[in-house]
């Protein structure tokens, strides 16, 4: 992905401005307007620390968290783990119990959750099928019940996150954002697509803007943000409050900050150089492998996989990085592709 550097200015003089300032989630109130997705898998502690760095201010969320799974266990699943210097944080859970939700958002703010995110959204089989994730779009009165009781049972605010519909047939966003609303919710965040979409074509941000003019609390813009001008298109196409960054961060955490200091500076920040980049990968390697030990290797195959592209020999690089079964090994390779680029690279390109 090629990130574009200049950006036309396309918001209104109102729009502008209310993106210059902070965003109130119920009563918390956060310095950003530019948040970063829950992604399972991902935005564990490490990968968080990373976007922190570029965007201190940003609402960031943890990943996806079954309030089955915590209901069932002695002690809290470690990717619940928070670091004391994450606010603002917020924990995203997921099921279709209310009772579960409820417990689960407790222990979540005992955690240190300045939020709790209600997963709505997710398309995965293996959470549609038990009922939670944007299954809910089809049980409204579930969901609504799920807010309602989360947030009698938590002193933070509650937002939820979700979908434009189960399929093109049964798009019915617009009374079910409604119902969140009136459930509770402090935020909506719509990714703007059907869950029969899953992540392909193309992000319908239309749903966004009819949502937006329906709900009184902030709606939160999600689907297709790769750039900082993209954010800057759905954010003048919706009038959404703010953008969530999701595919858009893999590989590259330095996303969620660009767009925040652009919204408030109107400053197009220069792209970090490819060196930059694997410099990034070889600090979320070592991240991994001091958080996680040798299971943060191999999931660290992925992320390096992710560092890699829009380079020369990008592929042969990943390809190399997909099978390493060591720090050391990893480290190695990345210090030479540096090394190469470093000696053999036009320098405006690096």
């Amino acid at each position: 992905m090629i990130y574009p550097r200049n950006i036309a200015p396309s918001l209104s003089g109102e729009l502008k401005k209310k993106l210059s300032t902070p965003l109130n989630i119920g009563s918390v109130v956060v310095n950003s307007r530019v948040l970063q997705s829950p992604l399972s898998g991902v935005t564990d502690l490490v990968f968080r620390r990373l976007v922190r760095r570029y965007a201190p201010e940003s609402m960031i969320y943890t990943e996806m968290v079954s309030a089955k799974e915590i209901h069932h266990l002695t002690e809290l699943p470690a990717i619940m783990a928070i670091a004391p210097d994450e606010d603002p944080i917020s924990i995203q859970l997921f099921d279709c119990r209310p009772d579960f939700m409820a417990e689960a958002a407790q222990k979540a703010v005992a955690e240190g959750a300045n939020t709790i995110d209600i997963n709505m959204g997710c398309p995965v089989n293996k959470i549609t099928k038990k009922g939670g994730g944007s299954s809910l779009l089809r049980q409204p009165e579930i969901a609504a019940a799920i807010v309602q009781t989360v947030v009698e049972a938590v002193d933070v605010p509650v937002t939820v996150k979700t979908r434009i519909g189960w399929d093109d047939e049964e798009i019915n966003i617009i009374d079910f954002a409604r119902r969140m609303e009136d459930g509770g919710a402090a935020m909506l965040t719509l990714h703007a697509r059907t869950r029969a979409q899953g992540y392909n074509g193309n992000a319908r941000w239309e749903w966004i803007a009819k949502v937006k003019q329906t709900l009184s609390i902030p709606v939160i813009a999600n689907g297709d943000i790769f750039s900082v001008e993209a954010a800057i298109k759905c954010l003048a196409i919706t009038n959404a409050d703010g953008v969530m960054c999701s595919r858009g961060t893999l590989g590259y955490p330095f996303l969620v900050g660009e767009i925040d200091r652009f919204l408030k500076t109107g400053e197009v920040l220069p792209p970090p150089s490819t060196i930059e980049k694997l410099l990034c990968a070889k600090e979320h390697l070592v991240g991994l492998w001091e958080y996680k030990g040798q299971r943060g290797i191999y999931q660290s195959r992925k992320h390096l996989a992710w560092y890699c592209k829009d380079f020369a020999d990008a592929a042969q690089l990943r390809d190399c990085l997909s099978q390493i079964e060591s720090v050391d090994r990893g480290l190695e390779i990345l210090d030479k592709a540096i090394a190469k680029l470093g000696v053999n690279s036009d320098p405006n390109k690096l």
